[in-house]
């Protein structure tokens, strides 16, 4: 049985049962909270493991952060150590996935202070080799920017991805995609989407309601580029995706995962496409450290 891994909060490593925060908080109550998804890779050549992209992670993170007009009393080099001291504490010697979490401990709907920190690791499971999702148009609309806006990362978006969630798995289906207030294609619960469509690679813009995905820009930036692909960031219509060729999830928590089929029509042969796989093969080759030219995207720790 795998150990219990220890969350850091505020200052030191504790036990999961230690990091509680008061049932009155606003962080609990209110949901007053931001977070990043922040995964660590073990590189078995290298005898390292390898960090993602932390700058963007905590560039994001402060974005989010000034948007709920609150923050933390620890600057990047100060959560880069207690990183450091999560990997290290917890001897990891394999692929991770962290939450980072700033939060608000008082109560009240307006409370900005006091605030506080914890960065929770966690052991995530991949899909299976030939798998891929089973995944349907939910009902539910993605919120506007004008509502809750997306790029904004904070645990009270994610209820729009619930619902959809647990409506999605009552029907029968693996997970949702939303459509905006456009009626376009946005993303899913918590991950962009991309479709392989008439030998494009196609992608919504960052303007219909998507996050700013760090993981989006890995494909576009790193991995289409190796593929000697450009990616196309425009509209899709919603009859689109019957038609296309492939499609997937991606985010630093998903990484790639594949669809197969969408309301039930099967994507190309109904199987994990041969796009999919490269992109998957090359996504996990540049965070590894196994592909040069992207060096700068990782931090040993």
């Amino acid at each position: 049985m795998a150990k219990e891994l220890k969350i850091w909060m505020n200052g030191r490593l504790v036990s999961q049962a230690e990091a509680v925060l008061p049932v009155n908080s606003a962080a609990v109550f209110y949901a007053t909270n931001v977070f990043e998804g922040l995964r660590a890779y073990w590189n078995e050549a290298d005898g390292e493991l390898y960090c993602f992209r932390l700058a963007e992670h905590f560039a994001r993170f402060r974005e989010s952060m000034k948007m709920m007009r609150f923050t933390v009393p620890y600057s990047d080099m100060d959560v880069y150590e207690a990183v450091r001291e999560v990997l290290r504490g917890n001897e990891i010697r394999e692929d991770v996935h962290m939450h980072l979490v700033a939060y608000v401990s008082a109560p009240g709907l307006d409370s900005t202070g006091p605030t506080g920190l914890y960065i929770n690791p966690r052991r995530r499971g991949r899909i299976t080799e030939g798998d891929g999702l089973r995944c349907c148009i939910t009902s539910w609309q993605r919120t506007h920017d004008n509502a809750i806006p997306i790029r904004l990362k904070c645990g009270a978006n994610y209820q729009n991805g619930r619902l959809a969630t647990l409506q999605a798995k009552a029907d029968g289906y693996d997970a949702p995609i939303f459509l905006n207030q456009q009626g376009t294609v946005a993303e899913g619960s918590g991950a962009t989407f991309f479709m392989v469509r008439r030998g494009q690679l196609v992608t919504p813009p960052i303007t219909s309601d998507i996050l700013e995905s760090i993981t989006r820009t890995t494909l576009i930036d790193a991995v289409a580029p190796a593929l000697g692909m450009d990616v196309v960031e425009r509209d899709i219509a919603r009859t689109e995706l019957y038609v296309a060729d492939e499609a997937f999830f991606c985010g630093s928590g998903w990484e790639i995962m594949p669809i197969t089929a969408i309301d039930g029509i099967p994507l190309g042969g109904g199987r994990v496409g041969p796009l999919t796989r490269r992109v998957c093969d090359l996504y996990f080759d540049v965070v590894r450290g196994e592909r040069p030219g992207h060096e700068a995207w990782l931090t040993e720790v």
